[in-house]
């Protein structure tokens, strides 16, 4: 209470002050617009007695009949010595304009209004009793080996006395891993439901401050709710943003990084706390947080396999009006190295095509453009010259005939050279193999896949005409050779050389398919300029 009146007679103070400075503008404005020159004559002959001096547009001025007068400022180097030459009273004085003040004025109360709530809410980012989540791991569509690691973190918590009879420590903190949209929030919520737990959910961001101290207090009052609650399972979501490896450049992440280590080293199996936290990357983390004790546990969240992804397609079909020729089958196989929050969206995305061609049924059709939109973007009217064009056909032309001849158990089903809005001057798309492991010879093969097209611009223009238009392509292979050079795949020891030389081994590799099949090139790339776009049947019969 005291605080607000405190907050209520300052807002009463800023008020009477902005209400000052708007009658003295509305006075201002009662007084008569002199133009500059003709001020300067009344100076002149005698008739100014004072002058306010200021970086305002006009001057104020007073002279001896009494009268108040606005002249222009003419921002000139000697405007004040002028004045005083002349005989002139003259009172400087800064004053800010009124919107100046009223932006100090509105800032000072945000921060008064932000400092006055500190004590309460600063600290507070969950609020209010956390409720047991509705799903449970039924409603999750993962892999078998991530279900089982999320099944025992579940047997701890039902049954926490089990572990301390056998003089079994349990995990204290679990680390989801894996790509962006494979279900992490969604199998930590499960996690609570399955377990009869309340959840609470929060981002690493919600702890960064500018404040040194805020996000250690946050934490704190976060671990103090999951206990009172009788315990619970705490999920911080983008654990990056706060514990990400120390620079020694941050007080206040660092800080709140200390203040997590220790809630995580302070609570034992009697608090019925587990936190779980997700990351895209395990290797940018602080190594204390990975320790044993801490986030001890790892379970890597990956990509959906094909029957993962029928499950995913399935599920987020089964409300909407499908044509019975769509099959899910097909589209579980086409969408290799989609994440869930992928299917989804391909899914919601051919929905809107369909209601906006005015059908009743999503159809085929309506799938492949979504599917189209989604992997190479919405693809625009061809702007090129003939020259031009030319080009784009070869460059797009050679992976796809170096995907036919080096990758024989990827199927190429689209071929185009129309651009698209996400940048592509082209494009072809291929269903690759749903696998892990690849060999060596296979990781070349890809590369010069990659590197296919600016292989085929060479040989078919020469070194000195080959075009920007690969510069995603080298990008591309070139974080291919970084992790080829990782898993120790090159010769070299050197990073840098290690990865050039892979890049030059994929490309003498890419030249070489090409140079030899030629004749199939000029096919492929001549079939391109006159149809823009090939299908997979269309595409074999000039490859194959």
């Amino acid at each position: 209470m005291r605080k607000e009146i405190r907050f209520l007679i300052l807002l009463g103070v800023m008020l009477l002050a902005l209400g000052g400075m708007i009658m003295t503008q509305q006075k201002k404005g009662q007084r008569e617009e002199v133009p500059y020159l003709s001020f300067i004559e009344m100076a002149k002959n005698g008739e100014v007695k004072h002058v306010v001096y200021s970086d305002e547009a006009m001057w104020q001025a007073a002279l001896f009949d009494g009268r108040e007068i606005l002249t222009p400022n003419p921002r000139t180097e000697n405007g004040k010595e002028m004045l005083l030459s002349l005989g002139i009273e003259v009172t400087e004085r800064i004053q800010p304009e009124v919107a100046t003040v009223l932006f100090a004025l509105l800032f000072g109360m945000m921060m008064f209004g932000r400092r006055g709530n500190m004590s309460m809410e600063r600290f507070d980012i969950v609020n209010g009793d956390r409720k047991v989540p509705e799903v449970t791991f039924r409603d999750v569509i993962v892999g078998k080996e991530t279900l089982e690691g999320m099944r025992d973190v579940a047997h701890y918590l039902k049954d926490g006395a089990a572990y301390e009879k056998m003089g079994a420590r349990p995990p204290r903190g679990v680390m989801l891993y894996g790509p962006p949209g494979t279900g992490k929030t969604l199998l930590a919520r499960a996690l609570a439901g399955e377990t009869g737990k309340p959840f609470f959910a929060v981002s690493g961001s919600d702890f960064v401050e500018v404040y040194v101290g805020v996000g250690a207090g946050r934490i704190r009052s976060l671990f103090k709710k999951a206990r009172k609650a009788g315990g619970g399972v705490i999920f911080i979501d983008e654990i990056d943003a706060l514990g990400k490896k120390r620079d020694q450049g941050n007080e206040e992440r660092e800080q709140t990084l200390n203040a997590l280590l220790t809630e995580m080293s302070g609570f034992s199996g009697k608090d019925g706390v587990i936190v779980l936290a997700a990351t895209n990357r395990l290797d940018t983390l602080d190594g204390a947080l990975l320790r044993e004790g801490r986030f001890d546990r790892h379970i890597e969240v990956g990509l959906p396999g094909r029957e993962e992804r029928l499950q995913i397609l399935q599920v987020h079909s089964r409300k909407k009006p499908m044509d019975p020729q769509v099959s899910m089958e097909n589209w579980a196989e086409r969408t290799v190295l989609f994440s869930g929050a992928q299917l989804e969206s391909l899914m919601n995305e051919a929905a809107i095509r369909a209601v906006r061609g005015g059908d009743a049924l999503i159809s085929e059709r309506h799938m492949e453009q979504a599917f189209l939109a989604q992997t190479a973007g919405e693809e625009k009217k061809m702007t090129a010259n003939r020259k031009e064009k030319h080009m784009i056909a070869v460059h797009e032309a050679g992976h796809a005939l170096l995907t036919h001849l080096l990758l024989p158990q990827s199927r190429l089903t689209r071929l185009t050279i129309l651009p698209s809005n996400k940048g592509a001057a082209g494009y072809s798309l291929a269903i690759h193999e749903d696998r892990v492991l690849y060999t060596r010879q296979e990781l070349m093969h890809h590369m010069a896949v990659t590197l296919g097209g600016r292989a085929a611009e060479e040989v078919m223009f020469g070194k000195e005409q080959v075009t920007n238009g690969a510069g995603s392509d080298l990008k591309k292979a070139e974080a291919l050779a970084c992790e080829m050079a990782e898993w120790r795949m090159s010769d070299e020891e050197d990073g840098e050389r290690a990865k050039r030389g892979l890049m030059e081994e994929a490309y003498a590799i890419a030249k070489q398919k090409i140079g030899e099949n030629r004749q199939r090139l000029e096919g492929l790339s001549r079939a391109l300029m006159e149809r823009e776009t090939l299908s997979g049947e269309e595409i074999l019969h000039f490859v194959a």
